[in-house]
């Protein structure tokens, strides 16, 4: 059989060999050829066209190597991106997968020695996050395509959206609240004498569910009733009325004149709150972050109040006027002896001077100096239903 034979069990042999890859030691990378054995690659080095290749070379070397080592670095970091995106990954995997493909770029023709050199550079370099584990190194793509950014802010911007359609729906619904709870605010208790012609004559009340019941008159003793003492009643009969259903009764302690009037009072003091507390001309202590650390725990002066629970307030340090809700807003108590507002509860709405301030209850004592409550001491006042007046 003819040696040029294309299809002779020799010429197959070697055309499946060269397909694979061969030993380091026998490539030749300035002319880019493999040979198959120590003998090829000793009569490759002795060939015309090699010698050529090192004669360029020897003009500008350093040319040479930084085109190996670019090529280099480009086909790496496009398999790692291609192949692993921005995953973590052994730097020995990729290297195996990029050096499988028989016309690659081999390390010996570039500026690195080793591959621990390479991916220490990659990380010097940014373009991927190295880090040093007992396993090995391990490389992460650093994705910094034009595309990948802008699909990247859009993602945000998109997210960023969202929220903010989140807070103005629950502002919205917030102020649906507000609306309603103003429409159902408790109405300040008008007292009235009982007065009968007749003492002879029993009282009787009409309950809601029908229930009636009857108190026997006395000549020296005369009760003042109001709609809150009417309410307090009518709550005794349908406990008493469900403890006799369920088979369980219990004995009612008759209540004393005074435990009625402790109890009418705490019910003025509990209808007279408010779930709104701005006053203009106080000072106030800027509590929200979102405005910055620039007006974070800085002291302002309520200007203006909007809806009774916004208002417009003055920054004492910069001068900056600033719409900000109660909520980002907390009271400021002042040293003894300088003048307060009350803004909720029996007093509000009164000025005094403040007197003591008591840290375990969280309290403060004031005398008040103006209407027609003037000179009154009032104790046990807590800390959010007094600030001090600009």
């Amino acid at each position: 059989m003819e040696k040029s034979d294309l299809l002779s069990p020799k010429a197959i042999a070697n055309r499946i060999k060269s397909k694979g890859l061969q030993k380091l030691r026998w490539y030749c990378q300035m002319c880019q050829k493999q040979c198959r054995d120590e003998n090829g690659f000793k009569c490759h080095c002795m060939s015309e066209s090699h010698h050529r290749q090192l004669l360029l070379a020897s003009e500008n070397p350093q040319q040479f190597v930084d085109y190996f080592s670019e090529e280099f670095r480009n086909d790496f970091l496009e398999l790692l991106r291609r192949r692993f995106g921005t995953k973590r990954v052994h730097n020995n995997i990729v290297y195996n997968e990029y050096i499988s493909h028989r016309e690659h770029i081999h390390m010996n023709g570039t500026q690195w020695e080793t591959l621990t050199d390479f991916t220490k550079w990659l990380g010097r370099e940014g373009l991927c996050k190295a880090d040093e584990t007992p396993k090995g190194w391990y490389i992460q793509y650093i994705d910094r395509d034009p595309e990948t950014i802008h699909r990247q802010q859009e993602q945000e911007r998109k997210k960023k959206q969202d929220l903010d359609d989140e807070e103005k729906t629950a502002k919205f619904i917030e102020q649906q609240v507000r609306r309603g709870l103003e429409g159902k605010e408790l109405q300040q208790p008008v007292y009235t004498e009982l007065n009968r012609e007749n003492r002879e004559e029993k009282v009787t009340f009409n309950l809601n569910k029908g229930a009636s019941t009857s108190v026997a008159a006395s000549s020296k003793t005369r009760s003042v009733l109001g709609q809150n003492a009417l309410k307090m009643v009518e709550g005794a009969v349908k406990r008493k009325e469900a403890a006799h259903s369920s088979g369980q009764p219990k004995e009612k302690k008759k209540k004393s004149a005074l435990d009625e009037i402790m109890e009418l009072e705490e019910e003025k003091k509990r209808t007279s709150r408010r779930d709104y507390w701005l006053q203009p001309e106080i000072i106030v202590k800027v509590v929200t972050k979102k405005l910055g650390n620039k007006y974070h725990k800085k002291k302002a002066v309520v200007k203006q109040v909007i809806d009774k629970y916004t208002a417009v307030v003055k920054v004492i340090d910069s001068g900056d006027k600033l719409k900000l809700d109660q909520t980002h807003l907390e009271t400021v108590i002042p040293a003894p002896g300088k003048k307060v507002m009350v803004l909720n509860g029996e007093y509000r709405g009164n000025e005094g001077i403040l007197e003591s301030i008591n840290e375990k209850r969280f309290s403060v004592t004031i005398t008040i100096d103006s209407g027609p409550l003037k000179g009154c001491r009032v104790e046990d006042i807590q800390y959010e239903d007094v600030s001090k007046l600009a």
